[in-house]
């Protein structure tokens, strides 16, 4: 048994997103009205990791305003004071967004590793990557340098510079091309 002590502490905070939706047979939609993250949780062996829950809302991204992206950049600070490593789960369509401020608010100095992930299809259904990315972003919260990142698919990039690939569905760095007419 592990010594909650000399555990890796993680707060997970819990935002919304496609990861959490779940299915509403008599509507017959998908809609974030529980989160699924504890029977997600559940289902992994976390040796070394004390995990502590952290439920700050849960909506759609594309629901979400700029105070709900502040609402969750203030809970991420407030975390990472007592914590090695904050995961946020959160919406895909404006999880660029919060990473962003999030790299701005801690001037991308963030003295632990903030990861944010989520999941491009629900946790529901059974060709879902919403465990993987789970699984992944709570690897990668306990291994990289700190600064604010995106995990999901198999890749951790860093913020500032990161945006949703719509056509091939995951993250990508923000191309020179880009930088190039924003500069």
């Amino acid at each position: 048994m592990t010594d909650q002590n000399s555990a890796f502490k993680v707060a997970l905070l819990s935002t919304g997103g496609t990861i959490e939706k779940t299915y509403d047979p008599l509507g017959g939609v998908l809609a974030n009205d529980v989160s699924v993250l504890d029977v997600m949780l559940s289902q992994l062996a976390l040796e070394g990791v004390s995990l502590r829950r952290v439920p700050v809302m849960n909506k759609d991204s594309l629901e979400m305003t700029s105070e709900d992206h502040d609402i969750i950049c203030e809970a991420v600070l407030r975390e990472a004071e007592q914590s090695d490593g904050v995961i946020v789960v959160h919406g895909t369509d404006r999880l660029t967004q919060t990473g962003e401020l999030m790299a701005q608010k801690t001037r991308g100095a963030s003295a632990i590793p903030i990861i944010l992930t989520g999941a491009m299809r629900p946790w529901i259904l059974r060709t879902t990557d919403a465990m993987q990315n789970l699984t992944e972003a709570l690897m990668a919260v306990q291994l990289v340098d700190p600064g604010v990142y995106v995990c999901m698919h198999n890749r951790v990039l860093r913020f500032p510079g990161v945006e949703k690939d719509r056509d091939q569905l995951r993250f990508v760095p923000v191309s020179n091309e880009k930088l190039e007419v924003n500069s």
